[in-house]
């Protein structure tokens, strides 16, 4: 494994800056050459940090759609031997905290006014699920964008994490005319300058359709975003998040999760107003059709045809987005909204759910109780946490997460890859560094944050001092201060942790 870059000490102080109302703090800037590596060296931590025993090929290529039999054609291939661990377990001699020491140490911090007057926590040890410190663990609070790893979860459950989203061209009714199916990517880019990495393309798509149709010139291009149904802006969000830059219209078809700029920066980022009709108009430009010639519609069902005609709703051609385990990385690290919507109808699809917030909303309800999981402590209006009228206990994440870790669901582990963690990744990136008593949890947090105005939030894992692997959750909505306050109260909480043997 790579280093993962200098010492935590000699990195540099945050900066302290306040985010906007309702949104997420920006993660640290994105050097798009060392993605793909930057997520990788996360992946094996965090599945090490959970014992899965990582080894080769194993399922990931079988997930990435890679051919584990592929090599030089006619070369010799002897018997491949059992593959070796690669990344063990944690340390099985590693002692359980006593909950009255970890109550000890908490206790004095939960209870700071920083946090305001309702402060719900879990924490749990991930081999045994024993509960260690709960403070209204089983109540429903607001979680912000914590909300995502209820999305992660289920949507790898429904789906599994090699599906793909598909981006559809069929035949019109009319000849020349062609229809741009949407399937719900918002990773699509019109070009090899997208934004997400491994995105499908539009350029892709055009050229397979002028391949289909022969000598017959496209004419109009028709959007089909009818997949998605319902209202495009979620129930119980802010009123300044359509145009803030951290959330936007959610439709069936968009590039570059609806950016106006593809280049940039991960956090907030003009949207365009209309993610279809802006998408259609790139797709039409790609095929020499002028964007006038862009409209509004629904695919034709197939018929027939004259003779060197394709028919009337024959597919000329089909794009495939990333793997919903890379899907589910960014959505987390980044903490992408739109990202995390499009899984969150994935999951009513998958439910034969209509791909609307409502249907994914009791899609997603519905899979936390096909899990085993307590459904009446979840109750959600989005996938993405900008909604003020989702509620989720700290107890229920907690249970997401051990799950999720369970040798028993493999496909839920892609949870783990996109986790942030502190002191050196996404929106932990600045954290864990200068404020006073959060130190011990560099490099041992690695978790969800959640943050709107009066609402933050933090769930995921930290390794003790001991060795031993625990997961919490802390969710409070009542908060009187800003980030310069309660992020660093929040953060003691689970430095506390990793500093503690607690025996």
């Amino acid at each position: 494994m790579p280093p993962l870059g200098p010492p935590i000490s000699a990195l540099p102080a945050p900066a302290g800056a306040e985010p906007p109302a309702g949104a997420e703090p920006p993660v640290a800037p994105r050097r798009r050459g060392r993605l793909v590596t930057v997520l990788a060296v996360v992946v094996l931590l965090a599945l090490a940090g959970v014992g899965v025993v990582v080894t080769r090929p194993g399922p990931v290529a079988g997930w990435l759609g890679e051919d584990a039999a592929s090599g030089p054609a006619g070369a010799a291939s002897a018997p491949e031997p059992d593959p070796s661990d690669v990344l063990g377990g944690p340390d099985p001699n590693a002692p359980l905290p006593a909950p009255d020491e970890v109550r000890a140490a908490l206790d004095p911090l939960v209870g700071v006014p920083a946090l305001g007057d309702r402060v719900n926590v879990s924490v749990a040890d991930v081999t045994t699920g024993q509960t260690l410190y709960a403070k209204g663990a089983d109540d429903g609070t607001v979680p912000a964008s914590v909300t995502k790893l209820a999305t992660a979860v289920t949507v790898l459950a429904a789906r599994g994490p090699g599906f793909r989203i598909p981006t559809r061209a069929v035949a019109g009714a009319k000849p020349g005319e062609v229809v741009i199916v949407g399937g719900g990517d918002p990773t699509l880019a019109v070009d090899k300058k997208g934004y997400y990495p491994g995105a499908a393309r539009l350029d892709d798509l055009a050229a397979q359709v002028r391949t289909a149709l022969g000598g017959t010139a496209p004419t109009s291009v028709t959007v089909d975003g009818t997949l998605y149904s319902g209202p495009r802006y979620g129930p119980g969000w802010d009123d300044d998040i359509p145009t803030g830059g951290y959330g936007g219209a959610v439709t069936a078809l968009m590039t570059d999760g609806a950016r106006t700029d593809p280049g940039a920066e991960p956090g907030g980022a003009e949207r365009v107003a209309e993610p279809d009709l802006a998408a259609g108009k790139s797709f039409a430009r790609l095929l020499g059709v002028p964007t006038s010639a862009v409209k509004r519609g629904t695919a034709p069902a197939l018929a027939t045809a004259a003779a060197g005609t394709p028919p009337a709703g024959t597919e000329l051609g089909v794009v495939q987005s990333p793997p919903l385990i890379r899907l589910v990385d960014i959505m987390i690290s980044e903490s992408d909204n739109l990202l995390a919507e499009a899984l969150a109808r994935q999951v009513a699809l998958a439910r034969s759910q209509k791909a609307s917030f409502d249907g994914a909303a009791a899609a997603m309800d519905a899979e936390v109780a096909a899990l085993g999981l307590p459904a009446e402590e979840i109750t959600l209006s989005d996938g993405s946490g900008l909604s003020r009228r989702n509620r989720i206990s700290p107890s229920l994440l907690t249970d997401l997460i051990r799950l999720a870790a369970s040798s028993d669901h493999p496909e839920l582990a892609g949870v783990f890859g996109g986790l942030p963690v502190g002191g050196w990744s996404g929106t932990l990136g600045e954290r864990y560094r200068g404020a006073p008593g959060t130190a011990a949890g560099a490099g041992a947090v690695r978790a969800k944050t959640g943050t709107l105005s009066g609402v933050h939030a933090i769930a995921g894992l930290v390794t003790t001092a001991d060795g031993r692997l625990l997961t919490f959750a802390v969710l409070t909505d009542k908060v009187p201060g800003g980030t310069d306050t309660t992020q660093p109260a929040l953060d003691r909480i689970a430095a506390a942790l990793a500093g503690c043997g607690c025996r």
